[in-house]
């Protein structure tokens, strides 16, 4: 706690001299940024630094939260939400908890979780209703100071948790993400978009506009997923007062390493978005058609509330439309991309390479004030024994059929394929991206790819 406490007066003492870039600039780096980044100096005099989890329980007083809490054991399988336990309860409540206090007097519904065993999250907290009744402290969160002016925290998220506290590996369909750490350290675990086929996507649990990662990325299992071997993970530990940028369709992975440990972060939206809302419309119909309420397994995340149980297949389609109407309605009016598309080149990605038409090429500034993520090397990743690599090899090609040597051929057994076995294949990134790409053209006429409408 010294340590921190010294990281906010640090911050506060003087912010106009700690700016290390202004709104425009900042701006212009995040064009061209294309990998993870820390922006070491930028919340300086941020009032939301001084956001502890005790100033927040003092402000919220009686305010209940919904906390998730899962044990802290070391597994090679993901926690998904599904899978955990939930207690609402009050910020009071939690810190006497983390400080061992034990009784239902003291930590009330925590009492049943024994803080040495489990740790507890609460997580993806709008800021705009837990302090709908003090609406002054929307504005000590402040975007502008990242060029986007008018965002503070009504578009902003809360997030508190202790030591161990997790969100499983996914990536976010919409927009890219800044997120500032206020208490506490946690460290991220990233993966670029083209490590997906490495990463074994699935939409089970079902959450709109997240695609979750079947494999635990700190500890995978390289017998079940022995393509993740080849993934390239990015990984820093996220200080106070720093704020990370996560570049869009970044998958990522991320544990509080502290005691207690909070964070504030929003999500940036894109023009590109109206293409992915037409992705995820289709997702959440195809979805719904194989679901059903009173299906056995948990596949509707906590997170996602459909009102009056799944939605119908009529709801459904008719998102699917209004999504295709407005981005072919944004199709034919001009966007400023669009408008500016000789100036711009961009890659593969859609990221944007350089200005072309710039008389100096602009180079990001980085350095102590902005920090790229960089690769790490797979020396974690590597099978530790010839045992586990002829394993390895064994699940790669366990399919293939082998004859015993009188050239007679024994039959495979082939495991059962499930629901979600299935809609692991149909709501795939890439199967739904190209069913996406042929609804536009179905609707606008264009025979162009997706790329042509971002």
């Amino acid at each position: 706690m010294k340590h921190t406490h010294q990281c906010f007066l640090q911050v506060m003492a003087d912010p106009a001299s700690t700016k290390p870039f202004g709104p425009e600039e900042t701006q212009r780096i995040l064009r061209h940024l294309q990998t993870p980044t820390v922006f070491t100096n930028m919340a300086a005099g941020w009032p939301a630094l001084l956001w502890t989890a005790e100033r927040l329980s003092h402000c919220l007083r009686d305010k209940v939260l919904r906390f998730r809490l899962g044990r802290k054991e070391e597994k090679n399988t993901p926690l998904f939400e599904t899978q955990c336990s939930y207690v609402e309860a009050r910020l009071e409540d939690f810190l006497s908890w983390t400080r061992d206090q034990t009784g239902p007097l003291h930590v009330g519904p925590f009492c049943e979780y024994p803080n040495s065993e489990y740790w507890a999250y609460a997580d993806y907290k709008y800021i705009a209703m837990l302090f709908e009744d003090r609406p002054s402290m929307f504005e000590e969160v402040k975007w502008s100071d990242f060029g986007f002016e008018g965002r503070d925290g009504r578009a902003s998220t809360l997030w508190v948790g202790t030591g161990g506290a997790n969100t499983p590996c996914h990536l976010d369909s919409y927009g890219f993400n800044l997120v500032l750490q206020v208490q506490g350290r946690k460290r991220w675990h990233l993966f670029p978009p083209e490590d997906t086929v490495n990463l074994y996507p699935t939409r089970i649990p079902y959450e709109e506009s997240s695609v979750f990662s079947r494999v635990h990325v700190v500890h995978p299992d390289l017998r079940r997923f022995p393509a993740f071997h080849g993934s390239r993970v990015h990984v820093v530990t996220l200080q106070p007062g720093q704020v990370l940028y996560v570049p869009r369709h970044w998958w990522h992975y991320v544990e509080s390493l502290d005691p207690v440990t909070v964070s504030v972060n929003s999500w940036i939206e894109l023009e590109e978005d109206d293409v992915e809302r037409v992705g995820e419309a289709v997702t959440r119909t195809v979805a719904c058609a194989f679901k059903r309420d009173d299906d056995t397994d948990d596949w509707l995340n906590p997170t996602e509330v459909m009102k009056d149980g799944v939605a119908s297949h009529q709801d459904n389609m008719q998102s699917v439309n209004l999504a295709l109407r407005a981005c072919a309605q944004r199709h034919n009016k001009p966007t400023r991309d669009q408008r500016d598309a000789g100036l711009l080149k961009r890659d593969s990605g859609r990221q944007i390479k350089e200005r072309i038409k710039d008389s100096v090429a602009f180079r990001v500034p980085f350095g102590p004030h902005l920090i790229a993520v960089l690769p790490e090397t797979t020396k974690h990743l590597e099978v530790q024994s010839q045992e586990e690599e002829e394993e390895r090899r064994d699940g790669l090609t366990r399919c293939r059929p082998a004859g015993p040597a009188d050239g007679t051929h024994e039959e495979l057994v082939l495991a059962t394929i499930t629901t979600n076995d299935l809609l692991d294949c149909l709501l795939h990134p890439d199967v739904i991206a190209r069913v996406t790409e042929l609804l536009l053209e179905r609707h606008t006429g264009s025979h162009g790819s997706t790329n042509d409408m971002k």
